[in-house]
């Protein structure tokens, strides 16, 4: 029998039925500790108060009109990504993968209007992500990705991460713009250094090349700034951010210069439910919230404990894992076990977490989780991890 949801996920056999900040509850009662946050999503944790409170009050005035009328919800919000970002104008989207679609066009519309149409040409890095749709798949570029979904858009090239000399050979009179996570996420939580960063920024201020980062697991305070590449001291051109945006609720958005948006005038680019009064609502307050000096404060604190206990873990499970990686609340464990045995034992302790490429587990906690939950997510994990050794052992027995 043909399944009546299209059979696209590898799913674990857990039903949540309710969230309470970072915790989720299973249908059969048990509590987890949600250390994904729905791949990088619910900053503010599950079912949020003060999102809650807002959501609710914009629910019982108005959802949706289309792009055809003024949205004053719409205009705050980008009126606030404006305030906390280097942009001067925003695109709303509905996810990453529509962010990318617009940023891959918005990049070859600039050339194509400062009469260069030959700069099509966008640099992307090995291990990245960019969505599911055909640009953001070709700019991966990776057999997982494009294979069987041919023919593969043009104008991608493919270099290794972090091969800044083969970058400097890759830019030529044919590229728009080089595509970057600053940290990437599903290839293995792998932070690119702040040296580099200046590096690829200084690379297109010489050949005007543009700029553009997602940001959209990295992004909305994970760092621990309100954008990643805040702690290299750069900005870009265009900027993807979605999931923690919304905390919860289906938004995106594309962040610009004036200049980099400079080609894109009325009628180039749509979206019939992008920037809704109930998103953009939801959405503002989480920017007033993560945007806090305060609260990014917090988020980093937060992140320092996190990480000398992470690092104690380490050393106390030298089988299981490698190292700690990332910065801010976007972090993880390589492993030397398979991560995917890791990430099943913390079913089995009551603690979630997400596998990333280079057999790495994420841990994308909630901005906000407390230092209690910290301590009880290490207790989770080592007991994950001491589950992961005793296998190992009776496997070699």
């Amino acid at each position: 029998m043909i399944p009546s949801v299209l059979p696209t996920y590898n799913r674990a056999p857990l039903q949540f039925e309710k969230g309470e900040g970072s915790w989720l509850i299973e249908r059969d009662g048990r509590r987890f500790l949600d250390l994904g946050s729905g791949i990088a999503v619910n900053v503010l944790g599950h079912a949020a108060p003060e999102l809650v409170e807002v959501l609710t009050e914009q629910a019982g005035k108005l959802w949706h009109v289309s792009n055809l009328y003024q949205i004053p919800n719409q205009q705050r919000l980008a009126d606030l990504l404006v305030e906390h970002s280097f942009a001067d104008t925003v695109f709303f989207t509905n996810s990453g993968t529509e962010a990318a679609e617009l940023a891959v066009k918005m990049a070859r519309k600039y050339w194509y209007e400062k009469g260069a149409p030959e700069r099509v040409e966008i640099i992307t890095f090995d291990g990245c992500f960019h969505g599911r749709s055909s640009a953001a798949i070709a700019a991966s570029g990776s057999e997982k990705m494009t294979k069987g979904f041919g023919p593969i858009l043009e104008g991608f090239v493919h270099l290794p991460w972090g091969d800044m000399e083969a970058l400097k050979a890759a830019v030529t009179d044919t590229t728009a713009a080089i595509m970057l996570e600053p940290i990437q996420g599903e290839g293995g939580i792998r932070p690119l250094p702040d040296d580099q960063m200046k590096a690829i920024r200084a690379l297109c201020d010489e050949t005007g090349t543009l700029l553009i980062l997602d940001e959209v697991q990295c992004g909305i305070g994970r760092s621990g700034r309100f954008f990643a590449h805040e702690w290299a001291g750069i900005t870009p051109d265009i900027l993807m951010s979605a999931k923690g945006i919304g905390g919860g609720f289906p938004l995106g958005a594309v962040l610009a210069t004036e200049e980099a948006a400079s080609g894109m005038t009325a009628g180039t680019h749509g979206s019939t439910y992008g920037g809704n009064p109930l998103g953009c609502a939801v959405g503002a307050k989480v920017v007033e919230i993560v945007g806090d000096p305060a609260f990014l404060d917090g988020v980093n604190a937060r992140a320092g404990l996190f990480r000398q206990k992470l690092e104690g873990l380490v050393d106390a499970h030298p089988e299981v894992f490698e190292e700690v990686r990332g910065q801010g609340l976007i972090m993880g464990l390589k492993c030397k076990a398979p991560n995917t045995d890791v990430v099943k034992a913390g079913y089995d302790a009551l603690v979630i977490t997400v596998p990333a490429a280079d057999n790495v587990i994420r841990l994308l906690p909630p901005l906000n989780i407390s230092e209690d939950e910290i301590a009880e997510a290490v207790t989770r994990l080592d007991a994950a991890a001491s589950a992961v050794e005793a296998a190992i052992h009776s496997s070699s027995d």
